[in-house]
């Protein structure tokens, strides 16, 4: 099986052209090849699919094995995917998600695509809630961008013990389908450093939806502009949420590292 190892700012998955059928247990390959002594290694395996209503349809499991209804990163690298191998000659497309359709906008030069913008679609906030931990008490802005997140404000996301902390937020009771965590700090009106812990696979370098639903979560707080600049530990992000349609659009670079194909 042949596969590409790319990345969004460190946030890194293995694709698959499954055009022609999925493999049999694409949550059990994912957890295989995600593994990073003995598989490819990655935080997921994506799936470039058909789809009967938009250019191609995208299907990410994490790392655990689970299927995410979206992943910000990877779908700017899905991009670079069809347009690089020659799948499509668009530089916009529709690609359909379990979150739904989201436009693509590639960056092309000299015919290779470095970068993305992303029309995520509109955030829904709910009202604060206090989480209660084992090792703290946080108060997290539930956010959808198609998947569930937690963001977190904190004075400093670098010094969380986040392996001790974003399981128990993942699996807080108060989410039972599991949830992203976002520690988030405010450093002016227009940046924001993040830390997240992924749900399905820890914690990762970067997190497109949760860099979009963190700004969102701080500007209806009044403490960011509705467009800033996300500082996460691959590299920065611009997430700009839009007034007049709701609608956050996402910016940001995407990369391939190498392509391969497993022994079996």
């Amino acid at each position: 099986m042949r596969f590409t190892k790319m990345h969004g700012l460190g946030n890194d998955y293995i694709f698959l052209n499954c055009l022609d059928g999925m493999p049999d247990d694409p949550g059990e390959l994912s957890r295989r090849l995600s593994h990073r002594h003995f598989g490819v290694g990655g935080d997921g395996v994506i799936c470039v699919c058909p789809s009967q209503r938009a250019d191609f349809r995208m299907r990410m499991f994490n790392a655990d094995g689970s299927e995410g209804a979206m992943c910000g990163n990877g779908i700017r690298c899905f991009g670079k995917y069809v347009f690089e191998k020659g799948l499509t000659g668009k530089r916009h497309l529709t690609i359909e998600t379990p979150a739904g359709e989201r436009e693509l906008s590639l960056m092309v030069w000299d015919g290779r695509v470095s970068a993305a913008v992303v029309d995520m679609g509109i955030p829904v906030l709910k009202p604060p809630v206090v989480l209660k931990t084992e090792k703290a008490a946080f108060t997290a802005v539930p956010v959808s961008m198609g998947n569930p997140h937690a963001v977190i404000e904190v004075d400093d996301p670098a010094a969380l013990d986040l392996r001790a902390v974003g399981p128990e937020v993942e699996r807080h009771p108060i989410f039972p389908g599991r949830v992203n965590a976002e520690f988030v700090r405010v450093l002016n009106r227009t940046e924001l450093q993040m830390r997240v812990w992924e749900r399905g696979s820890g914690e990762t370098m970067a997190c497109g939806t949760g860099a979009c639903a963190s700004v969102p979560a701080m500007a209806a707080a009044g403490k960011l502009e509705r467009e800033a600049v996300v500082h996460l530990a691959g590299g920065d992000l611009q997430v700009r949420w839009d007034e007049k349609s709701g609608h956050v659009f996402m910016t940001g670079p995407a990369a391939a590292v190498f392509d391969g194909e497993t022994a079996d």
